[in-house]
């Protein structure tokens, strides 16, 4: 049994102020941290807990899917590296959400961190304008990744206060 608990997280102060670039990289490091921050504190076996039934989602499901959603959008897509995805695999499209364990949950948490700063680093020498064409046909730009990544960590970090607060009450911004 784990007896691993997720450290505390100091949050970095979302851009009031600042170039678009900076906007947009300032609004998902607030979020990123949000999202452990919503973790804070709590043991391998509550990461891994489902506490808002019919949902089978858990904060450990969801660092463990934004941190494959981040190597998808900024260093497969993005930048075309040959990386391979992180927990989705051809028989378990939803690995990422469904099969962390307590057990899992530190090395899971160091994987997100060093898949967001890898991500910064591929995200560093493209410009905004950056193209790429998706699997589905379409152009699009790294200014349209930031946005959505910055969206995807609002929506699942919605979420996770949901599942915190079940879990021990905690609630917060």
């Amino acid at each position: 049994m784990s007896s691993w608990t997720a450290p505390a997280v100091d949050r970095r102060s979302e851009p009031l102020v600042a170039d678009e670039r900076a906007m947009l990289e300032g609004w998902l490091a607030w979020h990123r941290d949000t999202l452990l921050w919503k973790c804070a504190g709590l043991t391998g076996e509550q990461l891994a807990t489902a506490s808002v039934p019919p949902s089978n989602l858990t904060l450990l499901g969801l660092v463990r899917h934004m941190a494959e959603v981040e190597r998808v959008w900024f260093r497969i897509r993005s930048t075309g590296q040959d990386v391979g995805r992180l927990f989705i695999t051809p028989d378990n499209d939803d690995a990422d959400l469904t099969d962390g364990t307590p057990d899992s949950a530190e090395a899971d948490f160091a994987t997100f961190r060093r898949e967001c700063d890898l991500a910064d680093e591929a995200a560093a020498g493209l410009p905004l304008e950056h193209t790429f064409i998706s699997p589905r046909g379409n152009e699009i730009s790294l200014r349209w990744v930031y946005v959505h990544m910055i969206e995807e960590y609002a929506r699942h970090n919605g979420h996770a206060d949901l599942i915190r607060e079940v879990i021990d009450g905690t609630t917060g911004d």
